[in-house]
């Protein structure tokens, strides 16, 4: 396990980062800094030939969450073959066990647009970043919020991006998979996409859900499952969740087998 002093300054790092509080690493300042200021460059451009953000964003969110988790922790991509092409719209769905999920996720590289609570695009730098990157703020509790995001999402699918939901709507506190929200497949079903379920391993593990302030080491493990097509947003629910309970039981116990 990692020293006191390497927790830390692991904490730093990563924490600087979602938060922008400007205390990065020296030597990994780049992988924040670098990224951002390009987009900020880039984004006019972009806005102008790729309104829908679709390719030219692919590229950079994958290079700085590539570069930030790096020093970290690994990670372990199972199921690349389940993913769609590069530029095929879909709508992927995870569990969701703590802050930092979205960094192994945007290493996959794919155009899909974040639903995030609104308070978190306030944050100076990632803040900034999700919304050059065309992410959607969302208020908890909100119902009319709630109802805009879908609109949006099936806008976005319509026009050829790709949309993540977290259908749980919270990070889970004790590892056990929550009970999943229909926005996400509502927004599959009436646009004919399919959605791709995937499971996130390890996460809750090295920053847990409530406890920010730590961080331990561990291995991420990444799973994409085969994508699962339909009209009706229960079904798609319930076959996406049950995909993904049934991995982390799976996965659960191949690791009390090994201990």
């Amino acid at each position: 396990g990692f020293n006191r002093s390497n927790k830390l300054s692991r904490y730093i790092v990563i924490r600087s980062q979602l938060a922008g509080t400007g205390i990065l690493d020296a030597t990994n300042s780049l992988s924040g800094v670098l990224p951002f200021g390009i987009l900020i460059v880039a984004h006019p451009l972009a806005l102008i030939f790729d309104p829908y953000k679709t390719k030219f964003y692919n590229l950079i969110p994958k290079l700085w969450a590539t570069a930030s988790i790096a020093p970290f922790f690994d990670i372990e991509l199972e199921g690349l073959e389940n993913l769609p092409p590069q530029n095929a719209p879909a709508v992927y769905v995870s569990n969701h066990q703590s802050i930092i999920d979205f960094y192994p996720l945007l290493t996959l590289g794919r155009s899909f647009k974040f639903i995030g609570k609104n308070t978190v695009f306030l944050y100076p730098g990632i803040g900034w970043a999700m919304y050059i990157l065309g992410m959607i703020p969302v208020k908890r509790m909100d119902i009319r919020s709630h109802l805009e995001a879908v609109r949006r999402c099936m806008d976005l699918v319509r026009n050829g991006a790709s949309v993540f939901f977290f259908p749980e709507g919270t990070r889970s506190k004790d590892g056990k998979l929550g009970d999943f929200k229909k926005g996400a497949f509502t927004v599959a079903a009436k646009t004919g996409v399919p959605v791709i379920p995937m499971t996130l391993i390890g996460t809750g593990e090295i920053m847990p859900a409530g406890m920010e302030h730590v961080v331990n080491s561990g291995s991420v493990k990444l799973i994409i499952h085969k994508p699962i097509k339909g009209n009706d947003p229960e079904i798609l629910r319930q076959l996406a969740r049950n995909t993904i309970l049934d991995t982390l039981s799976i996965e659960a116990q191949k690791k009390k087998g090994l201990s």
